[in-house]
């Protein structure tokens, strides 16, 4: 590795996400979007929060689309659909954010921990047959910072054990699997449903909570549907066909939506090419590793993760990105089971190696679809300095 040589300062402040900039450019159709939810004055289950559906569907290839309230209420619902009874175990990444565990917690079901590939950073299938038991009756894979995890052999896991496969795809939307049958299946398809988060720093992003549901099952989506409005039958107001929750994404946040996602293969395609350019600039850092990309898997970059070979070389180099003006973030430092919520499971410190290693390791760079090949060369160039 040759040092770079380093500019005195950014040429321009560097965020981790440029919301304003965002939509700065489609400022003018976001206040069109807003207008037309106030004078139709259609706050929830507007006409806009169907359309969304269905061009969001049609997006991702024909799926159903069954909008709610946030990304943590659909993986509740997701597990709500399947019928499971309290004490019934779901399968879960040892290192992921805490939502996906406790959507099952919540339940009364019992999250089972799994541990990860070092290197997709996404669940390990090895170790997700290894978490079987006779109570296991569902696995929920994270689809992590923005590529697929391994749909097939997960998939075929699932159906050998009559287990029911769920994709959290909040961090992937866009992202594609390559099929045994050579066709490609978009991440949260896979499996007999899949979630998704609205959250504001997504890739697509509201400007508020928001979350929606994925299914190629039709009788399943309308059970997500009913889910998600107080168990209500469609179409029969007041009868209630099964419990459920008040979870509803608002009209104004599925009028901005489908302003943004007319944007999102945009937005993907830039945020692939400042990956591809820290790729470059960074493959020959010494104890450093790149995001390795998952053979079958597009990848949709919603973060940049870095991996260290210490702890003590991670926090040494998120200071110094620091001191020069770069931020970076650890998604995520404390892996589930070590979580003080969870202490009730009964693990212990060590059990999920991978998953630990990972939280004292990790590290996110700057990315988003605004960031300019002069910035990305500029956290390169800092990155690559030896004095850190």
């Amino acid at each position: 590795m040759t040092p770079a040589l380093l500019p005195l300062a950014p040429p321009a402040p560097i965020r981790l996400l440029d919301l304003p900039a965002q939509h700065a450019a489609i400022q003018a159709e976001l206040d069109a979007a807003l207008h037309r939810v106030l004078q139709e004055g259609a706050f929830i289950q507007g006409p806009d929060v169907q359309l969304f559906a269905d061009e969001l569907g049609q997006y991702l290839g024909g799926a159903r689309v069954v909008p709610c309230a946030n990304g943590t209420d659909a993986l509740q619902l997701a597990l709500m659909s399947l019928g499971l009874a309290p004490g019934d175990e779901v399968i879960v990444p040892a290192f992921t954010y805490v939502a996906t565990a406790e959507a099952a917690a919540i339940l009364g079901l019992r999250p089972v921990p799994a541990d990860v590939d070092p290197r997709t950073f996404n669940l390990d299938p090895a170790a997700a047959a290894a978490a079987i038991t006779p109570r296991t009756r569902a696995m929920l894979c994270v689809h992590l910072y923005g590529q697929c995890a391994d749909l097939t052999a997960l998939r075929q896991l699932a159906d050998a054990h009559g287990l029911a496969l769920i994709e959290d795809n909040a961090q992937a939307i866009g992202a594609t699997w390559q099929l045994p049958d050579g066709t490609a299946a978009y991440a949260g398809t896979v499996g007999e449903v899949g979630t998704t988060s609205f959250f504001p720093s997504k890739n697509l992003g509201c400007l508020g909570d928001g979350g929606a549901l994925l299914t190629r099952d039709e009788a399943r989506a309308t059970v997500l549907y009913e889910l998600a409005n107080h168990g209500q039958a469609r179409g029969r107001k007041y009868v209630h066909q099964r419990l459920g929750l008040n979870s509803r994404l608002d009209t104004l946040q599925a009028a901005l939506l489908r302003v943004k996602l007319t944007r999102l293969a945009e937005w993907t395609a830039a945020r692939q090419r400042v990956a591809a350019q820290y790729d470059a600039l960074l493959a020959d850092v010494p104890g450093l590793l790149v995001p390795l990309r998952q053979p079958g898997s597009t990848h949709v970059f919603h973060q940049y993760t870095l991996t260290l070979n210490s702890e003590a070389r991670r926090d040494a180099l998120q200071q110094h990105l620091q001191r020069h003006g770069i931020p970076s973030v650890v998604y995520y430092p404390v892996p589930v089971h070590r979580q003080p919520a969870y202490e009730y499971l009964g693990y212990q410190a060590g059990q999920f190696s991978v998953a630990e290693q990972l939280c004292r390791t990790v590290l996110s760079l700057p990315i988003h679809p605004g960031l300019t090949a002069a910035q990305v060369e500029y956290v390169a160039a800092v990155v690559r300095m030896e004095n850190w």
